[in-house]
């Protein structure tokens, strides 16, 4: 019995069978496929309610969404755009296979483009906008392993040099190309970082939903602009990639286009050898509320389709897994036949009037043009929803046995002659053998139909792309001097608050500043009343696209729970992927919407670097400009969180992403100056950096700023006083809240006749930047002091204690003319009250006095039993583990 026959079996009534399918039929071809739909899913609702399924298939067929019947005429022209397709394919591949032939460590894709060719290429002829005098153009992410593709198109448009594509991947010494999409490396050309797996899709969403909150708030027009991510299927596999999906369809996001390439392969093998990742992928999206378009078959198959009554291809492609796909692909027209369409006698009747050839010639549908602008048309009209399009592709389509659909293609980077011969015949190139052997770039000319034709495309959207400008169209308004919105933080006079607590209310005071307080854009992912943010509720507004439907349960209260459609407040729940998405998107806004925004972040800091640190990368990399709030934080400051909420590492993570300015400090004043000159920096001066700025929750009395302080506070350290004991002296330094320990420690070391010199140091990591470039100058024959050998230079002692593990002063030990004892954090964190775990930590004020002393006693500038009689003096158990052995 034929497998045709089997099924055929297991049907006990199939004219009743056909009967349904005949009125289903009836009803699309006379009504429409939405009427179609409509009786589908009420009988789908009813067939739950009478118990007879709970579920059904969370994906369809295997064929194209959009019918040969609905597909509309191409609006290009097919023949040259398939020309220029090639032409770039060429420019791409020998791009990188020069570039390994030269240097072979250099490394490069070439197959991720060649199975993205054609989307890209629909996309830039007929739908990605650049922005113009009238218009603020489209947001596109680009799938990173494609970058050579982007390359060789800005080659033929005139942007990129033969120069500057020879060097590809050679940005030192000189001029070269990034091997990635990094603003940051190119600050003219690139827009979105997406080279980090999983941060394009999250990003884009989040994008998308920004354009949307700055529409309802008056900041931008960006009614009619569009956002379009070019994705892999592999790199859906990160949860970054589907964090946001339902976030997506909850808002309605229609103004949001992914393009999925499912080459089927991921970097080693199949994404889903054993499965099928287009229907896995459908579901996903289905399920998360989105729109659905699969281009899986090129137009060489509409006529099996269309002879295909009983639906023979849909069951074999149904019964096909994607590691057979992937062999498939590779493999000539002989071998479909003998191992695809011959495995059923039904399908095997399809193709017999076919030749090798033919069945060989049959395209996926990520490769024909009129399929793809189908899909794009569809979902950029599509209404109400995000829509995305699952396109089926080959990996490394067009380079034959050296990586076509192979295991091999991620890694391919260098083709023999032959194989590169291959090529130029597949694509009709006209090149030379000598061309090919010295893998020469060919540009057709600057007046050739090839190059006029892409460049009218380009006028017709408005421009090139990728694109990046630079400057906001709408600067940012003056904003109040510090005495405007901090004088409650310089002119304190002892009065108790946390540092928490006043970055609130110095973020409050800006947004009450009737010009410059709409830019402000507050971002919380959740707790915010933790943060004692729940003032501006009322004050701002939370953002809710569609407003607030329901009456909060604490609406009779005076901070009660307001969402409006054009509230200020991003409240994202509990996602601080999502947040900080949120906070790029906003802290780039000054070039991808030209509207200069100052956002603030406020968030637990451990959940920050460590948690979503990649994203914060990327948003260094896209030259971001705001504040990222770590509050509640330090290891000992937290009491009774523990381990996972005591953060103790941040800034040693914020010390190695060079454009970000960490500081960690004590007092009100101190926060004050510090966002006061953040915001020159990056507002007045339009400098692209980023500051991170840890507070607090413990209150304590705030003092009054001393005269003349400012300077050094940004620098990283300034001389807050000390004691003028006459005796053997000590340095210490304190920052964050164990400033006040160490302050302390000096009260105890005076009535051991200990002289003292007392600094905060407000940055560990701008000290250290500040030291390592007096000594490269120092080499270089400039010899000036930095700023830490100014402070503290000489040969006295060194006691450093921070809320932070060791290496975070570590920073600057190399700066000094003496050795620091240095104090930290490090360890797993722990539940207790903060004098515990000072203690515990051996940051408290008795700790802090004891390293003095031995540091003191070491030196020679007092005696041993000192030491010994401090130990018992202080309640120091000698025997007690240290916090980090484990």
């Amino acid at each position: 019995m034929s497998r045709h026959d089997a099924i055929a079996h297991q049907d006990p009534d199939p004219e009743e069978t056909r009967d349904w399918l005949d009125s289903l039929e009836s009803m699309a071809t006379a009504e429409g496929p939405e009427r179609a739909q409509f009786v589908l899913n009420r009988v789908q609702d009813h067939a739950r309610r009478l118990g007879v399924t709970t579920a059904g298939l969370p994906y369809s067929a295997y064929r194209n969404t959009i019918p040969l019947s609905q597909q509309p005429a191409y609006p290009g022209d097919l023949q040259l755009e398939e020309r220029i397709i090639a032409i770039m394919r060429w420019n791409a591949l020998a791009m990188v296979v020069r570039a390994n032939k030269a240097y072979g460590e250099l490394g490069g894709h070439i197959a991720s483009y060649a199975s993205a060719a054609e989307i890209f290429e629909v996309g830039f002829n007929h739908f990605f906008r650049a922005k113009s005098d009238d218009f603020g153009g489209d947001l596109v992410y680009f799938q990173p392993h494609s970058a050579p593709g982007i390359y060789a198109r800005a080659f033929l448009e005139g942007r990129l040099s033969e120069s500057d594509i020879a060097n590809y991947r050679q940005e030192v010494p000189g001029k070269g190309l990034c091997s990635y999409p990094h603003p940051w490396l190119m600050d003219e050309f690139w827009q979105m970082p997406t080279g980090s797996m999983g941060i394009g899709p999250m990003s884009a969403i989040y994008q998308a939903r920004f354009m949307r909150y700055l529409q309802a708030r008056g900041l931008a027009d960006t009614q009619d602009r569009h956002v379009w991510g070019v994705f892999g299927d592999g790199e859906m596999d990160e949860p970054e990639s589907i964090g946001a999906l339902t976030l997506a369809a909850r808002e309605g996001l229609d103004n949001l286009t992914f393009v999925v390439n499912c080459n089927l392969q991921r970097l080693d093998g199949p994404v889903r050898g054993n499965g099928q990742i287009i229907q896995e992928l459908e579901s996903l999206f289905i399920g998360a509320g989105w729109n659905v378009i699969k281009v899986l078959w090129g137009s060489e198959w509409d006529n099996l389709f269309a002879r295909d009554s009983e639906s023979v291809l849909l069951r074999r492609f149904a019964e096909t897994l994607d590691g057979e796909y992937q062999t498939l692909g590779s493999r000539d027209g002989d071998y479909n036949r003998a191992k695809f369409f011959d495995a059923d006698p039904a399908t095997a009747a399809l193709v017999a009037h076919m030749s090798d050839d033919e069945i060989h010639r049959l395209k996926r549908g990520g490769h024909d043009l009129k399929k793809l602008h189908a899909a794009f048309a569809s979902a950029k009209a599509h209404k109400g929803r995000p829509t995305v399009i699952l396109t089926k592709t080959k990996k490394g389509y067009g380079m034959g046995g050296a990586g076509e659909s192979r295991m091999i293609a991620h890694q391919a980077k260098k083709l023999d002659i032959e194989a590169l011969k291959a090529f130029r015949d597949r694509f009709d190139l006209p090149l030379s053998d000598k061309s090919v052997e010295a893998l020469e770039f060919f540009h057709p000319g600057d007046n050739s139909p090839e190059v006029a034709y892409l460049k009218d495309r380009r006028t017709t959207l408005g421009g090139y792309l990728p694109r990046r400008p630079s400057h906001a169209d709408s600067p940012a308004p003056a904003r109040p001097d510090l005495a405007g919105f901090a004088k409650f933080a310089t002119e304190a006079d002892g009065k108790e608050m946390s540092t928490t607590m006043a970055a609130v209310r110095i973020m409050s005071g800006l947004l009450r500043d009737k010009q410059f307080g709409p830019r402000l854009v507050p971002i919380v992912a959740d707790e915010a009343r933790t943060f004692g943010m729940d003032n501006l509720f009322r004050q701002v507004g939370i953002y809710a696209p569609n407003g607030q439907k329901y009456e909060p349960e604490d609406a009779d209260s005076m901070l009660f729970y307001k969402e409006t459609a054009d509230g200020q407040l991003l409240e994202e729940g509990i996602t601080e992927a999502g947040a900080i998405s949120s906070w790029t998107a906003a802290a780039t806004a000054y070039s991808t919407h030209g509207t200069e925004l100052l956002p603030i972040y406020i968030y637990y800091s451990m959940f920050g670097f460590q948690r979503v640190g990649d994203l914060i990368w990327a948003a260094a990399d896209q030259r971001a400009r705001g504040f990222l709030l770590g509050a509640t934080a330090g290891r000992t400051t937290l009491s009774g969180e523990g381990l996972q909420h005591q953060d103790g590492s941040s800034h040693l993570a914020a010390a190695a992403i060079p454009n970000c300015r960490a500081y960690d400090p004590c007092y009100a004043y101190e926060l004050a100056v510090i966002m006061d000159h953040g915001m020159t920096r990056m507002l007045d001066e339009k400098r692209d950096e980023f500051f991170y700025i840890t507070v607090m929750n413990e209150n304590y009395a705030q003092p009054s700023m001393p005269q003349g302080v400012e300077g050094d506070i940004i620098k990283g350290m300034y001389r807050l006083g000390g004691n003028d004991t006459d005796g053997p002296r000590v340095r210490l330094l304190g920052s964050g809240t164990i400033l006040r320990e160490v302050i302390a420690a000096a009260e105890i070391l005076q009535g051991y006749g200990i002289g003292c010199d007392l600094y905060s140091v407000t940055s560990f990591s701008e000290l250290a930047r500040d030291g390592a470039e007096a000594e490269r100058q120092g080499r270089l024959g400039n010899s000036a002091p930095s700023h830490v050998e100014r402070m503290i230079g000489g040969d006295a002692p060194v006691i450093s204690a921070s809320d932070y593990v060791r290496a975070v002063p570590a920073q600057i030990a190399p700066y000094l003319d003496t050795r620091m004892t240095i104090l930290g954090t490090d360890g797993f964190g722990r539940s207790a009250n903060r004098a515990a775990l000072r203690r515990f930590f051996e940051v408290d004020r008795q700790h802090v006095a004891l390293a003095a002393i031995e540091a003191l006693v070491r030196k020679g500038d007092i005696e041993a039993p000192v030491l010994s009689q401090a130990i018992g003096d202080l309640g120091i158990d000698p025997a007690a583990d240290a916090p980090w052995r484990m």
